[in-house]
């Protein structure tokens, strides 16, 4: 489809472990010069990042965008904090969302669409270890579900 150009450049997959996934949003970003160069060769972590609504406003903590390898004394910090662009009423929602009891915003993927840098911020709560064991045991079922519909396919 012309127009809907994207390349996903990192994912935090960890998130998809540690939290549940309620909600899913798209969001800009603020950018210097350097970053989004760095960005697009792809040196983004998204791993400990995570995102705080302050004063009516959605800021990403802990994104880490290497220096760009050919940028000079105006080269950004590359954990500093960043701004995220969303729409008033999906910041308003937000800000109801994390005042209840463990939620957070989570980046799960960071992407260009249309040469622009977007977040897949993600309304999330954590899960225990128990529930992270319970997830291994399922996937674990249903991969053997899966081998043995193989195995008699065969026969």
């Amino acid at each position: 489809m012309a127009g809907k150009d994207i390349r996903v450049i990192a994912r935090n997959k960890k998130a998809k472990h540690d939290y549940f996934i309620e909600e899913t949003y798209e969001a800009g970003i603020i950018l210097k010069g350097t970053e989004i160069k760095s960005i697009r060769e792809g040196k983004v972590n998204l791993k400990d990042s995570f995102a705080l609504v302050k004063n009516g406003e959605v800021f990403l903590y802990n994104m880490h965008i290497s220096p760009y390898s050919h940028g000079n004394r105006e080269n950004h910090d590359p954990e500093r904090v960043r701004k995220l662009l969303l729409n008033k009423r999906e910041i308003r929602n937000l800000i109801g969302k994390t005042k209840l009891r463990g939620y957070t915003l989570v980046p799960l993927s960071i992407y260009l669409k249309n040469n622009l840098a977007k977040i897949e911020l993600a309304l999330a709560k954590g899960k225990n270890i128990r529930d992270k064991r319970e997830d291994i045991a399922r996937k674990t079922a249903q991969r053997e579900i899966e081998r043995a519909f193989k195995e008699r396919q065969r026969y």
